[in-house]
């Protein structure tokens, strides 16, 4: 009983993750250019981001009437007229603030989710996966010679990769 119950607010927990990000992904998918809604929910679908196609044509709906979104129709060969989104000049402004929320809380996350105790050690606990090898990471935690509130920029989390400091 109380694994079941884990399970399932571990799945809601996802869901509710991946709900967070669908507004952000819908509106890189159209900026790409005019697309068709069903292509947005298979690459959404592919991408394990939604798997519901009620959940899409409501949010379009509330971009649209936002005015981050419009939409134009286009003739078919094969059955009737096809509803193409595009993101409007106001859209394309939004996803830029969307985009620089989004990197620094990937940032910030590797920062939390990645850091090893003092010692360079992993935090007691943790899953395998989520155990970075030895010294690995190391360039995410702050250099003890900065002062305690230097953020961390993106160069700083662009070098997660690179060779541990000796």
């Amino acid at each position: 009983m109380v694994v079941t119950q884990v399970f399932m607010n571990v799945e809601n927990t996802q869901v509710q993750m991946r709900k967070g990000i669908l507004e952000f992904c819908i509106l890189h998918i159209i900026s790409r250019g005019e697309v068709y809604a069903s292509d947005m929910l298979e690459e959404l679908t592919s991408a394990r981001i939604m798997v519901v196609e009620g959940t899409l044509y409501p949010l379009l709906t509330r971009l649209k009437n936002a005015g981050l979104v419009e939409y134009k129709w286009v003739e078919s060969l094969s059955g009737p007229p096809r509803k193409y989104y595009i993101l409007t000049g106001s859209g394309r402004e939004f996803l830029t603030h969307l985009q620089t929320t989004w990197e620094e809380l990937v940032a910030s996350t590797r920062l939390v989710t990645l850091k090893l105790k003092r010692n360079g050690s992993p935090v007691a606990g943790d899953p395998p996966g989520l155990q970075p090898a030895p010294n690995e990471y190391q360039s995410l935690t702050p250099d003890p010679g900065l002062p305690a509130n230097t953020p961390l920029n993106d160069e700083a989390i662009d070098q997660s990769t690179a060779a541990p400091r000796t």
